[in-house]
């Protein structure tokens, strides 16, 4: 090791810290502090992400299953959510406010406001293909063909992100789409009575098509954060969250005018097998769900990266078929407990990876320091 070269690449790094405002004497305390939010801004997202992933879906289908048959309003729903993100932003704002007095309550530029309209329109096109699918096909084929966005994910995020993968990532990723095929094999049992071939078809080629088109906005979320030329903090990921939901939502509600989805909610509702009253609740319980899978997705990509949060949207999927026997009353063959297991693995060994990883980065981190504390000595 060229210990002269070492030393100086520490020095640019000490100094470029002290540029973003780190006191060099307090940067081990600086350190630690960030590290602990990251831990918890991290754990919160992947429960979003648990919540969401989980939920959002379930909500979907006891829409449909219950009487249900507006898809524009089931992908309405998906993101109608989006003002309950007002109060971390409000929460945010006050505190920043306490600090500067003259902090603006929206953070984000007109370049990255710009970047979060485009992919809130892509959003709201996805959740569309999304609910039109979901409507004709039966759930273990959609479960199959969303869990394709993990295959998308990482082609995309190579292509766009350049993102780098290990063996602990890849395995994960053979292991989740292997579990996510297994679950698909049983479809043609599950094929609903009465379904044209055209109409089951039609539903598996918007399904897939939701699932690519995911696949790419995640990383397009990723590129967003690096050439945003201003610093990324979580408040500006909520508010980005907040526009990509807001634009997201104009789409599929242009979409419900024509679709004369609006008249139709009241007459929807007095049909509803679980009530008039449990109509609507579905409905709110829908929004808030499903808001939770998207905040989490974006939080999950700012914590870390893109694939991480294709792989947590794969690995739920046998737990939302887990409960969606418990809640649905479905069949649980063999299939669904294999799925299930290879998807703790796969998450096991991503975690084990990232682990392994950040134990790497710790070693280099300390070497660098003890290097640094000898130049500060001579």
């Amino acid at each position: 090791m060229d210990v002269a070269k070492e030393k100086q690449d520490v020095e640019n790094q000490t100094k470029g810290k002290n540029t973003m405002s780190i006191e060099s004497g307090n940067l081990q305390t600086g350190s630690n502090n960030k590290s602990r939010m990251m831990i918890f801004l991290i754990g919160l997202n992947v429960l979003l992400s648990a919540f969401g992933n989980t939920g959002g879906p379930l909500m979907s289908r006891l829409y449909f299953r219950k009487g249900g048959n507006r898809e524009w309003l089931s992908a309405f729903l998906e993101t109608a959510g989006f003002p309950i993100l007002l109060i971390p932003m409000y929460l945010s704002f006050r505190n920043r406010r306490r600090h500067d007095p003259s902090a603006p309550f929206f953070l984000s530029t007109r370049k990255v406001f710009l970047a979060c309209v485009v992919l809130g329109v892509l959003t709201g096109v996805d959740d569309y293909l999304y609910a039109y699918g979901l409507s004709f096909l039966p759930a273990s084929t959609s479960a199959l063909l969303i869990s394709t966005q993990l295959g998308f994910t990482a082609f995309f995020a190579f292509l766009v992100v350049r993102q780098k993968f290990t063996s602990f990532s890849l395995n994960a990723v053979a292991l989740l789409t292997v579990g996510a095929v297994i679950l698909g094999l049983h479809a043609s049992s599950d094929r609903p009575s009465g379904e044209s071939n055209a109409d089951y078809y039609k539903g598996f080629f918007l399904t897939l098509g939701c699932a690519a088109l995911y696949g790419l906005i995640l990383p397009l979320i990723e590129l967003t954060y690096k050439k945003a030329n201003q610093e990324i903090t979580y408040s500006l990921v909520v508010e980005m969250q907040l526009v990509m939901g807001g634009f997201a939502t104009l789409f599929c509600a242009i979409g419900m005018i024509f679709a004369k989805d609006f008249q139709a909610i009241p007459d929807e509702a007095k049909s509803f097998e679980l009530g008039e009253v449990r109509y609507y609740v579905v409905l709110v319980w829908c929004a808030i769900f499903w808001q939770f899978f998207f905040l989490g997705a974006v939080g999950v990509i700012f914590c870390v990266h893109t694939l991480l949060a294709g792989i947590l949207i794969a690995g739920f999927i046998p737990i939302t078929e887990v409960l969606s026997v418990i809640f649905f009353h479905e069949k649980f063959g063999s299939d669904k407990g294999v799925a299930l297991i290879l998807s703790l693995w796969g998450l096991a060994s991503y975690s084990y990876g990232d682990y392994f990883a950040a134990k790497q980065k710790k070693k280099e981190a300390a070497l660098r320091a003890q290097i640094l504390e000898e130049y500060t000595r001579n």
